[in-house]
């Protein structure tokens, strides 16, 4: 997966779920803990994620991570700049399909 894809992924995550935690983006991702925390890290230096923290009980410390209007903006570009590249993706699949098709017609 590309580094564009890693941010688009994290970008929505965290606008479904601002105060999810760093361990559960982890496993929705399917990437390590260091590896999220150093993407979020990134993020947030770019200054499209914005991190309160806020207090889930009197035990615990947690962090609303909030998307910026500047991160707002890059999901945007990235989401279509992903779909420009999977349509791409689509359309030639299906002339090997149907490349595939005669071939296999052909061979009748």
């Amino acid at each position: 997966m590309s580094i564009d894809e890693y941010r688009l992924k994290i970008l929505k995550e965290l606008e479904q779920d601002p105060d999810i935690s760093q361990r559960e983006l982890a496993k929705r991702l399917g990437i390590s803990l260091g590896k999220t925390n150093f993407c979020l890290k990134a993020l947030i230096e770019k200054g499209l994620v914005k991190v309160d923290n806020f207090k889930n009980n009197t035990n615990k410390v947690g962090y609303l991570y909030l998307l910026t209007p500047k991160g707002i903006e890059e999901k945007v570009s990235l989401t279509k700049k992903f779909l420009k590249r999977k349509v791409a993706e689509y359309e030639a699949l299906e002339k090997e399909i149907e490349q595939l098709r005669l071939e296999v017609s052909a061979k009748k």
